[in-house]
Protein backbone atom coordinates (compact mmCIF):
# COMPACT_ATOMS: atom_id res chain seq x y z
CA UNK A 1 0.00 0.00 0.00
CA UNK A 2 1.01 3.61 -0.37
CA UNK A 3 0.07 6.78 1.20
CA UNK A 4 -1.91 9.48 -0.67
CA UNK A 5 -1.49 12.79 1.11
CA UNK A 6 -2.73 14.80 -1.90
CA UNK A 7 -6.15 13.18 -2.09
CA UNK A 8 -9.38 13.88 -0.21
CA UNK A 9 -11.19 11.01 1.47
CA UNK A 10 -13.80 10.55 -1.20
CA UNK A 11 -15.62 13.81 -1.55
CA UNK A 12 -19.24 14.63 -0.81
CA UNK A 13 -21.82 11.88 -1.21
CA UNK A 14 -24.85 14.13 -0.93
CA UNK A 15 -25.44 16.39 -3.86
CA UNK A 16 -26.15 20.01 -3.22
CA UNK A 17 -27.97 22.33 -5.60
CA UNK A 18 -25.72 24.21 -7.99
CA UNK A 19 -24.74 27.57 -6.59
CA UNK A 20 -25.46 30.47 -8.90
CA UNK A 21 -22.25 32.21 -7.94
CA UNK A 22 -19.00 30.32 -8.18
CA UNK A 23 -16.73 30.48 -5.17
CA UNK A 24 -13.22 31.69 -5.75
CA UNK A 25 -11.71 29.19 -3.34
CA UNK A 26 -11.73 25.42 -3.35
CA UNK A 27 -14.00 23.60 -0.94
CA UNK A 28 -12.55 21.74 1.97
CA UNK A 29 -12.16 18.15 0.88
CA UNK A 30 -9.81 16.47 3.32
CA UNK A 31 -9.92 15.67 6.98
CA UNK A 32 -6.51 14.30 7.79
CA UNK A 33 -4.69 12.94 10.80
CA UNK A 34 -0.93 13.23 10.80
CA UNK A 35 2.45 12.37 12.12
CA UNK A 36 2.91 11.89 15.80
CA UNK A 37 -0.19 13.95 15.91
CA UNK A 38 -2.74 14.86 13.30
CA UNK A 39 -3.75 17.58 10.96
CA UNK A 40 -7.17 18.44 9.71
CA UNK A 41 -7.28 19.59 6.14
CA UNK A 42 -9.36 22.50 5.03
CA UNK A 43 -8.83 24.44 1.82
CA UNK A 44 -7.42 22.32 -1.00
CA UNK A 45 -4.45 23.11 -3.24
CA UNK A 46 -6.58 25.03 -5.71
CA UNK A 47 -7.29 27.78 -3.16
CA UNK A 48 -7.24 31.19 -4.73
CA UNK A 49 -7.91 29.93 -8.26
CA UNK A 50 -10.76 31.67 -10.05
CA UNK A 51 -12.91 30.10 -12.71
CA UNK A 52 -13.24 26.32 -12.22
CA UNK A 53 -16.21 25.39 -10.07
CA UNK A 54 -14.83 24.05 -6.77
CA UNK A 55 -17.52 21.36 -6.70
CA UNK A 56 -16.27 20.05 -10.04
CA UNK A 57 -12.70 20.04 -8.78
CA UNK A 58 -13.76 18.23 -5.61
CA UNK A 59 -15.57 15.61 -7.68
CA UNK A 60 -12.50 15.00 -9.84
CA UNK A 61 -10.27 14.62 -6.81
CA UNK A 62 -12.81 12.34 -5.14
CA UNK A 63 -12.85 10.12 -8.24
CA UNK A 64 -9.06 9.86 -8.12
CA UNK A 65 -9.15 9.14 -4.38
CA UNK A 66 -11.70 6.35 -4.82
CA UNK A 67 -9.75 4.83 -7.71
CA UNK A 68 -6.44 4.97 -5.82
CA UNK A 69 -7.97 3.36 -2.71
CA UNK A 70 -9.60 0.55 -4.70
CA UNK A 71 -13.13 1.81 -4.13
CA UNK A 72 -13.99 1.14 -7.76
CA UNK A 73 -17.81 1.09 -7.43
CA UNK A 74 -17.60 4.51 -5.74
CA UNK A 75 -15.25 5.85 -8.40
CA UNK A 76 -17.46 4.51 -11.17
CA UNK A 77 -20.55 6.08 -9.60
CA UNK A 78 -18.94 9.48 -10.09
CA UNK A 79 -18.91 8.98 -13.88
CA UNK A 80 -21.52 9.19 -16.62
CA UNK A 81 -20.99 5.47 -17.37
CA UNK A 82 -20.81 3.70 -14.00
CA UNK A 83 -21.23 0.10 -15.19
CA UNK A 84 -18.60 0.33 -17.93
CA UNK A 85 -16.30 2.41 -15.72
CA UNK A 86 -16.30 -0.14 -12.92
CA UNK A 87 -15.58 -2.94 -15.36
CA UNK A 88 -12.71 -1.14 -17.08
CA UNK A 89 -11.08 0.19 -13.91
CA UNK A 90 -11.20 -3.30 -12.42
CA UNK A 91 -9.77 -5.07 -15.45
CA UNK A 92 -7.09 -2.40 -15.92
CA UNK A 93 -5.68 -2.66 -12.40
CA UNK A 94 -6.17 -6.41 -11.96
CA UNK A 95 -5.08 -7.38 -15.46
CA UNK A 96 -1.85 -5.40 -15.19
CA UNK A 97 -1.14 -6.53 -11.59
CA UNK A 98 -1.27 -2.95 -10.35
CA UNK A 99 -1.01 -2.98 -6.56
CA UNK A 100 -2.44 0.43 -5.75
CA UNK A 101 -2.35 3.52 -7.93
CA UNK A 102 -0.97 6.81 -6.73
CA UNK A 103 -2.93 9.49 -8.58
CA UNK A 104 -1.93 13.13 -8.23
CA UNK A 105 -4.29 15.83 -9.49
CA UNK A 106 -2.98 18.85 -11.34
CA UNK A 107 -4.45 22.29 -11.92
CA UNK A 108 -7.95 22.25 -13.47
CA UNK A 109 -8.43 23.68 -16.93
CA UNK A 110 -11.66 25.20 -18.27
CA UNK A 111 -12.46 24.07 -21.81
CA UNK A 112 -14.78 26.94 -22.69
CA UNK A 113 -17.89 24.82 -23.35
CA UNK A 114 -19.18 24.55 -19.80
CA UNK A 115 -16.88 21.64 -19.07
CA UNK A 116 -13.42 21.37 -17.57
CA UNK A 117 -10.56 18.91 -17.38
CA UNK A 118 -8.32 17.99 -14.47
CA UNK A 119 -4.92 16.61 -15.52
CA UNK A 120 -3.37 13.99 -13.29
CA UNK A 121 -0.20 11.97 -12.93
CA UNK A 122 -0.59 8.22 -12.45
CA UNK A 123 2.06 6.14 -10.70
CA UNK A 124 1.05 2.50 -11.15
CA UNK A 125 3.09 -0.01 -9.08
CA UNK A 126 3.18 -3.25 -11.10
CA UNK A 127 3.62 -6.12 -8.65
CA UNK A 128 7.19 -7.34 -8.45
CA UNK A 129 8.42 -5.21 -11.35
CA UNK A 130 8.36 -1.48 -10.73
CA UNK A 131 6.24 1.63 -11.25
CA UNK A 132 4.64 2.71 -14.51
CA UNK A 133 4.20 6.48 -14.59
CA UNK A 134 2.13 8.44 -17.11
CA UNK A 135 -0.20 11.45 -17.35
CA UNK A 136 -3.84 11.69 -18.37
CA UNK A 137 -6.86 13.99 -17.97
CA UNK A 138 -10.28 13.75 -16.38
CA UNK A 139 -13.06 15.43 -18.37
CA UNK A 140 -15.94 16.74 -16.22
CA UNK A 141 -19.31 18.09 -17.25
CA UNK A 142 -22.13 19.66 -15.30
CA UNK A 143 -25.31 17.59 -15.24
CA UNK A 144 -28.90 18.77 -15.60
CA UNK A 145 -29.41 18.71 -11.82
CA UNK A 146 -26.44 21.04 -11.27
CA UNK A 147 -24.04 18.36 -10.08
CA UNK A 148 -20.78 17.42 -11.79
CA UNK A 149 -19.71 14.04 -13.09
CA UNK A 150 -16.61 12.63 -14.73
CA UNK A 151 -17.47 12.16 -18.40
CA UNK A 152 -16.64 8.50 -18.93
CA UNK A 153 -14.22 7.65 -21.72
CA UNK A 154 -11.62 4.92 -22.00
CA UNK A 155 -8.89 7.46 -22.68
CA UNK A 156 -9.17 9.00 -19.20
CA UNK A 157 -7.74 5.77 -17.76
CA UNK A 158 -4.79 6.09 -20.15
CA UNK A 159 -4.62 8.31 -23.26
CA UNK A 160 -3.95 5.27 -25.51
CA UNK A 161 -6.66 3.00 -24.14
CA UNK A 162 -9.43 2.79 -26.74
CA UNK A 163 -12.03 0.56 -28.36
CA UNK A 164 -9.32 -0.86 -30.63
CA UNK A 165 -6.26 -0.96 -28.34
CA UNK A 166 -5.68 -2.32 -24.87
CA UNK A 167 -2.71 -3.09 -22.61
CA UNK A 168 -1.08 -6.42 -21.85
CA UNK A 169 1.48 -7.24 -19.18
CA UNK A 170 4.22 -9.73 -20.03
CA UNK A 171 6.72 -11.06 -17.50
CA UNK A 172 10.02 -12.76 -18.14
CA UNK A 173 10.19 -15.75 -15.85
CA UNK A 174 13.50 -16.50 -14.17
CA UNK A 175 14.62 -19.32 -11.90
CA UNK A 176 14.90 -18.44 -8.21
CA UNK A 177 18.21 -16.88 -7.32
CA UNK A 178 20.52 -18.56 -4.84
CA UNK A 179 21.77 -16.17 -2.21
CA UNK A 180 23.80 -16.18 0.97
CA UNK A 181 24.07 -13.80 3.87
CA UNK A 182 27.24 -11.88 4.72
CA UNK A 183 28.70 -14.97 6.47
CA UNK A 184 27.87 -17.40 3.67
CA UNK A 185 24.69 -18.86 5.17
CA UNK A 186 22.15 -19.81 2.51
CA UNK A 187 19.07 -17.60 2.21
CA UNK A 188 15.94 -18.87 0.47
CA UNK A 189 12.28 -18.06 0.37
CA UNK A 190 11.69 -21.25 2.33
CA UNK A 191 14.01 -20.33 5.21
CA UNK A 192 13.15 -16.63 5.13
CA UNK A 193 9.73 -16.17 3.45
CA UNK A 194 9.79 -12.39 3.80
CA UNK A 195 12.80 -12.25 1.47
CA UNK A 196 10.76 -13.64 -1.44
CA UNK A 197 10.31 -10.30 -3.27
CA UNK A 198 13.93 -9.34 -2.56
CA UNK A 199 15.36 -12.60 -3.91
CA UNK A 200 13.17 -12.28 -6.99
CA UNK A 201 14.70 -8.86 -7.64
CA UNK A 202 18.21 -10.19 -7.09
CA UNK A 203 17.64 -12.67 -9.92
CA UNK A 204 18.46 -9.92 -12.40
CA UNK A 205 21.80 -9.04 -10.85
CA UNK A 206 22.79 -5.84 -9.13
CA UNK A 207 20.74 -3.55 -11.36
CA UNK A 208 18.61 -5.91 -13.42
CA UNK A 209 15.82 -7.11 -11.18
CA UNK A 210 12.78 -8.94 -12.56
CA UNK A 211 12.02 -8.11 -16.18
CA UNK A 212 8.77 -7.47 -17.95
CA UNK A 213 6.85 -4.92 -19.98
CA UNK A 214 3.44 -3.36 -20.51
CA UNK A 215 2.56 -3.46 -24.19
CA UNK A 216 -0.17 -1.68 -26.15
CA UNK A 217 -1.82 -4.36 -28.29
CA UNK A 218 -4.51 -4.54 -30.96
CA UNK A 219 -7.73 -5.83 -29.38
CA UNK A 220 -8.63 -7.90 -32.42
CA UNK A 221 -5.29 -9.47 -33.37
CA UNK A 222 -3.32 -9.26 -30.13
CA UNK A 223 -0.34 -7.86 -32.03
CA UNK A 224 1.97 -5.55 -30.10
CA UNK A 225 1.75 -1.99 -31.42
CA UNK A 226 4.18 -0.40 -28.97
CA UNK A 227 5.82 -0.97 -25.60
CA UNK A 228 4.59 1.51 -23.04
CA UNK A 229 7.07 0.68 -20.27
CA UNK A 230 9.81 -1.90 -19.70
CA UNK A 231 11.01 -3.11 -16.31
CA UNK A 232 14.43 -4.47 -15.41
CA UNK A 233 17.78 -3.73 -16.99
CA UNK A 234 19.96 -5.92 -19.09
CA UNK A 235 20.53 -9.34 -17.60
CA UNK A 236 23.83 -9.24 -15.80
CA UNK A 237 23.84 -12.59 -14.02
CA UNK A 238 24.74 -15.84 -15.72
CA UNK A 239 25.59 -18.99 -13.83
CA UNK A 240 27.87 -17.33 -11.32
CA UNK A 241 26.80 -19.21 -8.21
CA UNK A 242 25.01 -17.78 -5.16
CA UNK A 243 24.66 -14.02 -4.74
CA UNK A 244 26.49 -12.92 -1.61
CA UNK A 245 24.42 -10.27 0.12
CA UNK A 246 25.05 -7.93 3.04
CA UNK A 247 22.14 -9.49 4.93
CA UNK A 248 22.65 -11.11 8.33
CA UNK A 249 20.62 -14.30 8.83
CA UNK A 250 20.18 -13.55 12.55
CA UNK A 251 18.81 -10.08 11.90
CA UNK A 252 16.67 -11.33 9.02
CA UNK A 253 15.12 -14.08 11.13
CA UNK A 254 14.49 -11.67 14.00
CA UNK A 255 12.97 -9.10 11.65
CA UNK A 256 10.54 -11.59 10.16
CA UNK A 257 9.48 -12.80 13.59
CA UNK A 258 9.09 -9.22 14.80
CA UNK A 259 6.71 -8.41 11.94
CA UNK A 260 4.33 -10.96 13.42
CA UNK A 261 3.61 -8.23 16.01
CA UNK A 262 1.99 -6.21 13.22
CA UNK A 263 -1.18 -8.31 13.70
CA UNK A 264 -1.46 -9.32 10.05
CA UNK A 265 -1.35 -5.78 8.72
CA UNK A 266 0.77 -4.82 5.73
CA UNK A 267 4.13 -3.86 7.17
CA UNK A 268 7.80 -3.52 6.31
CA UNK A 269 11.09 -3.22 8.14
CA UNK A 270 14.71 -2.44 7.28
CA UNK A 271 17.81 -2.71 9.44
CA UNK A 272 21.19 -1.42 8.23
CA UNK A 273 24.68 -0.73 9.52
CA UNK A 274 25.29 2.89 10.42
CA UNK A 275 28.98 3.00 9.50
CA UNK A 276 28.69 1.74 5.91
CA UNK A 277 24.99 1.48 4.96
CA UNK A 278 25.08 -2.30 4.49
CA UNK A 279 21.58 -3.73 4.85
CA UNK A 280 21.22 -6.43 7.52
CA UNK A 281 17.52 -7.21 7.13
CA UNK A 282 14.66 -6.48 4.74
CA UNK A 283 11.32 -7.80 5.88
CA UNK A 284 7.90 -7.50 4.25
CA UNK A 285 4.44 -8.54 5.35
CA UNK A 286 2.85 -10.14 3.42
CA UNK A 287 5.93 -12.12 2.48
CA UNK A 288 5.19 -12.34 -1.23
CA UNK A 289 4.52 -9.65 -3.80
CA UNK A 290 5.59 -6.04 -3.43
CA UNK A 291 8.91 -5.15 -1.78
CA UNK A 292 7.34 -2.29 0.14
CA UNK A 293 10.36 -1.97 2.46
CA UNK A 294 12.58 -0.76 -0.39
CA UNK A 295 10.19 0.33 -3.14
CA UNK A 296 7.18 1.58 -1.19
CA UNK A 297 6.06 5.22 -1.25
CA UNK A 298 4.71 6.50 2.05
CA UNK A 299 4.34 9.76 3.89
CA UNK A 300 6.90 9.28 6.70
CA UNK A 301 4.93 11.28 9.24
CA UNK A 302 6.74 12.56 12.30
CA UNK A 303 9.81 10.37 11.74
CA UNK A 304 10.59 13.07 9.16
CA UNK A 305 10.99 15.56 12.01
CA UNK A 306 14.54 14.22 12.26
CA UNK A 307 15.26 15.86 8.91
CA UNK A 308 13.22 18.96 9.75
CA UNK A 309 15.10 19.33 13.04
CA UNK A 310 18.39 18.86 11.22
CA UNK A 311 17.50 21.66 8.81
CA UNK A 312 16.53 24.02 11.65
CA UNK A 313 19.57 23.19 13.78
CA UNK A 314 21.96 23.52 10.83
CA UNK A 315 21.15 27.20 10.34
CA UNK A 316 20.75 28.00 14.03
CA UNK A 317 17.05 28.67 13.51
CA UNK A 318 16.23 26.98 16.80
CA UNK A 319 18.05 25.45 19.78
CA UNK A 320 16.84 22.53 21.93
CA UNK A 321 16.18 24.74 24.94
CA UNK A 322 14.34 27.48 23.02
CA UNK A 323 10.69 27.89 23.97
CA UNK A 324 8.50 26.93 21.01
CA UNK A 325 4.88 26.86 22.16
CA UNK A 326 2.80 23.78 21.35
CA UNK A 327 -0.88 24.77 21.05
CA UNK A 328 -3.72 22.36 20.25
CA UNK A 329 -4.35 23.88 16.83
CA UNK A 330 -2.59 25.95 14.20
CA UNK A 331 -4.22 27.06 10.96
CA UNK A 332 -2.16 27.51 7.81
CA UNK A 333 -4.81 27.31 5.12
CA UNK A 334 -5.83 24.08 6.85
CA UNK A 335 -6.35 23.39 10.51
CA UNK A 336 -3.47 21.36 11.91
CA UNK A 337 -3.66 19.66 15.28
CA UNK A 338 -1.75 17.35 17.60
CA UNK A 339 -2.62 13.79 18.53
CA UNK A 340 -5.74 13.80 20.69
CA UNK A 341 -5.54 17.60 20.41
CA UNK A 342 -2.79 17.59 23.03
CA UNK A 343 -0.99 20.79 23.94
CA UNK A 344 2.19 21.75 25.81
CA UNK A 345 2.14 25.46 26.70
CA UNK A 346 5.60 26.97 27.02
CA UNK A 347 7.30 23.81 25.74
CA UNK A 348 10.93 23.79 24.69
CA UNK A 349 11.93 22.55 21.26
CA UNK A 350 13.27 19.43 22.98
CA UNK A 351 9.81 18.78 24.43
CA UNK A 352 8.22 19.44 21.04
CA UNK A 353 10.46 16.78 19.49
CA UNK A 354 10.01 14.13 22.18
CA UNK A 355 6.22 14.61 22.26
CA UNK A 356 6.06 15.03 18.46
CA UNK A 357 4.22 18.34 18.52
CA UNK A 358 2.95 19.13 15.03
CA UNK A 359 1.88 22.69 15.73
CA UNK A 360 5.27 23.69 17.17
CA UNK A 361 7.15 22.36 14.15
CA UNK A 362 4.73 24.02 11.76
CA UNK A 363 5.12 27.33 13.60
CA UNK A 364 8.83 27.24 12.65
CA UNK A 365 8.16 26.94 8.91
CA UNK A 366 9.09 30.57 8.26
CA UNK A 367 12.63 29.93 9.46
CA UNK A 368 13.30 27.68 6.47
CA UNK A 369 13.34 28.78 2.84
CA UNK A 370 10.74 27.44 0.44
CA UNK A 371 12.93 24.61 -0.86
CA UNK A 372 15.33 24.41 2.06
CA UNK A 373 13.89 21.26 3.64
CA UNK A 374 14.30 19.38 0.37
CA UNK A 375 17.79 20.77 -0.12
CA UNK A 376 18.89 19.57 3.32
CA UNK A 377 17.30 16.18 2.75
CA UNK A 378 19.22 15.79 -0.51
CA UNK A 379 22.56 17.37 0.39
CA UNK A 380 23.01 15.85 3.85
CA UNK A 381 20.74 12.78 3.94
CA UNK A 382 20.94 11.68 0.28
CA UNK A 383 17.14 11.62 -0.04
CA UNK A 384 16.00 12.16 -3.63
CA UNK A 385 19.34 11.28 -5.17
CA UNK A 386 19.67 8.09 -7.23
CA UNK A 387 20.63 5.11 -5.08
CA UNK A 388 22.12 1.86 -6.41
CA UNK A 389 21.11 -0.52 -3.66
CA UNK A 390 21.42 -3.77 -5.58
CA UNK A 391 17.68 -4.12 -6.25
CA UNK A 392 15.22 -1.57 -7.64
CA UNK A 393 14.45 1.04 -4.98
CA UNK A 394 12.44 4.20 -4.44
CA UNK A 395 14.84 6.84 -3.17
CA UNK A 396 12.47 9.48 -1.80
CA UNK A 397 10.99 12.80 -2.84
CA UNK A 398 10.77 16.18 -1.11
CA UNK A 399 9.28 18.61 -3.68
CA UNK A 400 9.35 22.37 -3.23
CA UNK A 401 5.99 23.19 -1.58
CA UNK A 402 3.33 24.59 -3.88
CA UNK A 403 1.81 26.82 -1.18
CA UNK A 404 2.01 27.71 2.51
CA UNK A 405 -0.27 24.84 3.52
CA UNK A 406 1.89 22.27 1.80
CA UNK A 407 5.02 23.76 3.35
CA UNK A 408 3.40 23.41 6.76
CA UNK A 409 2.52 19.78 6.05
CA UNK A 410 6.04 18.98 4.83
CA UNK A 411 7.48 20.12 8.18
CA UNK A 412 5.76 17.10 9.77
CA UNK A 413 6.37 14.55 7.00
CA UNK A 414 3.09 14.95 5.15
CA UNK A 415 2.09 16.86 2.01
CA UNK A 416 4.11 15.43 -0.87
CA UNK A 417 7.07 14.16 1.18
CA UNK A 418 7.54 10.47 0.32
CA UNK A 419 9.81 7.81 1.82
CA UNK A 420 9.90 4.14 2.89
CA UNK A 421 11.60 2.08 5.62
CA UNK A 422 14.89 1.90 3.68
CA UNK A 423 15.01 5.69 3.39
CA UNK A 424 14.05 6.30 7.02
CA UNK A 425 16.58 3.76 8.33
CA UNK A 426 19.21 5.59 6.28
CA UNK A 427 17.99 8.99 7.55
CA UNK A 428 18.36 7.71 11.10
CA UNK A 429 21.86 6.39 10.43
CA UNK A 430 22.91 9.71 8.90
CA UNK A 431 21.44 11.74 11.75
CA UNK A 432 23.31 9.85 14.48
CA UNK A 433 26.63 9.47 12.61
CA UNK A 434 26.72 12.68 10.60
CA UNK A 435 27.61 10.91 7.36
CA UNK A 436 25.36 9.49 4.65
CA UNK A 437 26.31 6.07 3.31
CA UNK A 438 24.37 4.77 0.33
CA UNK A 439 22.51 1.66 1.50
CA UNK A 440 23.60 -1.55 -0.22
CA UNK A 441 22.31 -5.10 -0.39
CA UNK A 442 25.19 -6.56 -2.39
CA UNK A 443 28.83 -5.64 -2.69
CA UNK A 444 30.18 -3.52 -5.51
CA UNK A 445 27.14 -1.36 -6.21
CA UNK A 446 27.78 1.94 -7.97
CA UNK A 447 27.57 5.04 -5.80
CA UNK A 448 26.78 8.28 -7.62
CA UNK A 449 25.49 10.14 -4.56
CA UNK A 450 27.15 13.32 -3.38
CA UNK A 451 26.50 14.54 0.15
CA UNK A 452 28.18 16.61 2.82
CA UNK A 453 28.58 15.66 6.51
CA UNK A 454 26.41 17.12 9.24
CA UNK A 455 28.29 19.29 11.75
CA UNK A 456 29.22 17.41 14.92
CA UNK A 457 27.16 19.79 17.05
CA UNK A 458 24.01 18.99 15.04
CA UNK A 459 24.68 15.24 15.31
CA UNK A 460 25.05 15.53 19.08
CA UNK A 461 21.81 17.50 19.32
CA UNK A 462 19.88 14.99 17.18
CA UNK A 463 21.22 12.03 19.17
CA UNK A 464 20.21 13.74 22.41
CA UNK A 465 16.71 14.48 21.12
CA UNK A 466 16.20 10.90 19.93
CA UNK A 467 17.47 9.45 23.20
CA UNK A 468 15.09 11.70 25.14
CA UNK A 469 12.21 10.45 22.98
CA UNK A 470 12.87 6.96 24.37
CA UNK A 471 13.42 7.94 27.99
CA UNK A 472 10.66 10.53 28.33
CA UNK A 473 8.71 10.81 25.07
CA UNK A 474 6.56 8.94 22.56
CA UNK A 475 9.07 6.05 22.07
CA UNK A 476 8.96 4.86 25.68
CA UNK A 477 8.00 1.41 24.38
CA UNK A 478 11.75 0.90 23.80
CA UNK A 479 12.77 2.04 27.29
CA UNK A 480 14.29 -0.71 29.40
CA UNK A 481 15.99 -2.49 26.52
CA UNK A 482 19.77 -2.80 26.80
CA UNK A 483 21.87 -0.26 24.97
CA UNK A 484 21.78 3.49 24.41
CA UNK A 485 18.73 3.50 22.14
CA UNK A 486 17.41 6.60 20.41
CA UNK A 487 14.18 6.70 18.43
CA UNK A 488 11.40 8.74 16.81
CA UNK A 489 7.76 7.82 16.29
CA UNK A 490 5.45 8.87 13.49
CA UNK A 491 1.82 8.57 12.52
CA UNK A 492 0.98 9.39 8.92
CA UNK A 493 -2.46 10.23 7.54
CA UNK A 494 -3.76 8.23 4.59
CA UNK A 495 -7.46 9.06 4.14
CA UNK A 496 -10.72 9.33 6.04
CA UNK A 497 -11.56 5.74 5.09
CA UNK A 498 -8.30 4.27 6.37
CA UNK A 499 -6.53 4.33 9.70
CA UNK A 500 -3.21 6.11 9.93
CA UNK A 501 0.06 4.37 9.13
CA UNK A 502 2.28 3.82 12.16
CA UNK A 503 6.02 4.49 12.00
CA UNK A 504 9.03 4.13 14.23
CA UNK A 505 12.76 4.54 13.61
CA UNK A 506 15.49 3.70 16.10
CA UNK A 507 19.24 3.22 16.48
CA UNK A 508 21.38 1.18 18.82
CA UNK A 509 25.09 0.55 18.53
CA UNK A 510 25.99 0.37 14.84
CA UNK A 511 22.48 -0.44 13.60
CA UNK A 512 19.60 1.79 12.47
CA UNK A 513 16.12 0.38 11.94
CA UNK A 514 12.83 1.65 10.53
CA UNK A 515 9.38 0.11 10.46
CA UNK A 516 6.02 1.09 8.98
CA UNK A 517 2.73 -0.65 9.78
CA UNK A 518 -0.04 0.26 7.37
CA UNK A 519 -3.20 1.33 9.19
CA UNK A 520 -1.34 0.87 12.46
CA UNK A 521 -3.12 3.95 13.93
CA UNK A 522 -0.10 5.20 15.92
CA UNK A 523 3.63 4.67 15.63
CA UNK A 524 4.21 3.84 19.29
CA UNK A 525 1.29 1.43 19.36
CA UNK A 526 2.00 -0.48 16.13
CA UNK A 527 5.57 -0.10 14.89
CA UNK A 528 6.86 0.27 18.46
CA UNK A 529 6.15 -3.34 19.54
CA UNK A 530 7.69 -4.59 16.28
CA UNK A 531 10.97 -2.80 16.92
CA UNK A 532 10.95 -3.76 20.60
CA UNK A 533 10.61 -7.41 19.54
CA UNK A 534 13.44 -7.02 17.02
CA UNK A 535 15.88 -5.28 19.35
CA UNK A 536 15.10 -7.78 22.13
CA UNK A 537 16.04 -10.68 19.87
CA UNK A 538 19.44 -9.52 18.60
CA UNK A 539 22.53 -8.50 20.56
CA UNK A 540 23.79 -4.95 20.49
CA UNK A 541 26.07 -4.49 17.48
Amino acid sequence: MHSYPDFPPGGPRRRRPRRTTKSLTAVAVVAAVAAGGAYAAGVGPFAGDSGPDPEAVAEARAFLADWSAGRLPDAAARTTGPDRAEQVLGSFTAGLDIEKPELTAGKPEETGDGALTVPFTARMPVTGLGTWTYTSKLPLREQDDGTWKVEWTLSLVHPRLSDTEKFRLEREERPPVEATDRDGETLTGATHPSLAPVLAQLAGGADGGPRGAVHLVDRATGEVERTEVSFGGEETRKDEGPVRTTLDARWQTAAERALARADGKNAALVALRIDDGEILAVANSPASGFNRAVSGTYAPGSTWKIVTSGALLLKGAVAPDDVVDCPKYLTVGKKFQNVETSEHPGATFRKDFTESCNTAFISLRGRLGEGELGDVAKKYFGVGQTWHVGVPSYDGSVPVPRDATEKAASMIGQGRVQANPLIMASVTATAVSGTFHQPSLVEGTEDTTRTRPLPRKVVTQLRTLMRATVTEGTARVLAGLPGDIGAKTGTAEVSDDQDNNGWMVAHRGNVAVACVVEEGVTGGGSAGPVLRELLSAVPES
